[in-house]
């Protein structure tokens, strides 16, 4: 039985992780393709984005898998021959449970060294790809349209990277359009992306509607280049807290939680989700075969049972989700994470046990043939 669910699931893995991909890949693919990168950096940037799709689709895949291997030993009576030698739910449940931790064993890997990883890969070369966007912006004596609405045009570059005579028009806004004409300007890298820092210029502002123009003549001023180029990136700065190790989030730092911009319990509370990611994909197997388990053998299959295995197992991602969202909000929260994993085997235990004992909610027969009195 654990060699047909590991078969079974590593092809239901492969064609939930290519549907869930290729959904991905569609939005990489527009923004690199209008960036002008080749489709090597293409596929470099799916392959980062894989871990974590595999660890979303790991769960799903396992519990499809026990679902419908284990639909189909009912449907072949295989598992009433095995019943009727002797094997009860809990020993049936044997290789259900390797399977699960085999599961939540590669989950597990995920989670902790390759999503990180690859989140903070994928932070770097995205930076890498925006400054490129934005140094081909900076074409001399061209008129060069980034965005619908937006006009630049640099008449010299010097060697030091001084752009003389700049010339940019923002109509994004219908109601409100802005141009700007600078002497000379300078790109500035910041922590919030790439700015365009123009010296001795004016912005002229006019008003469509109204026909109202009005000037304005600046020393210094800075316009957000990142914002321009769309590119869908901001400047470094700091890390995310995606890219933070296990043992840096279970640290609590309260430096490395403002780096990162949150209180230092939530970087606890992501440390422990990593533990129970894995637990959860353990569970949601046992869950699938333990709600079959309940219908028996019968001609007319047991989609009874499958609709409740399914209804469970969403019923248990939602309570993980509203107790992610409630540790979010207490420095004490991070043992609710456990909560839902602790659900879903107490839950696989009470199935296997009803399964167990399928006559003792059952309506026993009346004793006798003269009603109750006999």
């Amino acid at each position: 039985m654990l060699s047909q669910l590991m078969v079974i699931f590593g092809f239901s893995s492969v064609v939930l992780v290519l549907i869930y991909w290729i959904n991905r890949a569609v939005r990489l693919f527009d923004w690199l393709i209008a960036s002008g990168q080749s489709a090597t950096v293409f596929l470099e940037f799916t392959a980062l984005t894989l871990p974590n799709v595999i660890r979303v689709v790991l769960p799903v895949s396992a519990f499809v898998a026990t679902v419908y291997t284990t639909n189909r030993l009912s449907s072949e009576s295989e598992l009433v021959v095995v019943q009727a030698t002797g094997y009860g739910p809990f020993r049936m449940a044997r290789p259900v449970l390797a399977f699960g931790l085999i599961v939540g064993g590669f989950v597990g890997l995920l989670v902790h060294f390759a999503v990180p990883a690859s989140f903070a890969q994928l932070a770097d070369r995205q930076i890498e790809v925006a400054e490129n966007v934005t140094a081909r912006l900076l074409v001399e004596g061209r008129f060069v349209h980034p965005d619908d609405g937006m006009t630049l045009y640099i008449r010299a570059i010097t060697g030091a990277g001084e752009l003389q005579d700049i010339y940019l028009r923002d109509a994004r806004n219908a109601e409100r359009q802005v141009t700007y004409t600078a002497t000379r300007a300078l790109l500035a890298r910041t922590d919030t992306g790439p700015r365009l820092v123009m010296y001795d210029g004016m912005a002229q502002s006019f008003e469509p509607e109204t026909r109202r123009l009005s000037l304005t003549r600046f020393d210094e001023f800075a316009f957000d280049v990142g914002g321009l180029i769309d590119s869908g990136s901001g400047g470094r700065g700091t890390r995310n807290i995606r890219e933070l190790s296990t043992v840096e989030l279970l640290s609590g730092d309260p430096a490395l939680a403002g780096e990162v911009g949150v209180e230092p319990w939530r970087l606890r509370v992501e440390g422990h989700q990593r533990f129970s990611q894995p637990l959860m994909a353990a569970a949601a197997p046992l869950i699938g075969f333990a709600a079959l388990l309940l219908g028996g053998f019968s001609r007319f299959g047991i989609w009874n049972q499958i609709f409740l295995a399914i209804g469970l197992v969403i019923a248990l991602y939602t309570l993980d989700n509203a107790l992610q969202d409630q540790a979010l909000k207490s420095a004490g929260g991070w043992a609710l994470v456990y909560v839902p994993p602790a659900v879903g085997f107490a839950t696989t235990t009470v199935l296997l046990w009803f399964a167990a004992n399928p006559g003792l909610f059952r309506r026993r027969p009346p004793v006798g043939d003269g009603g109750p009195g006999t």
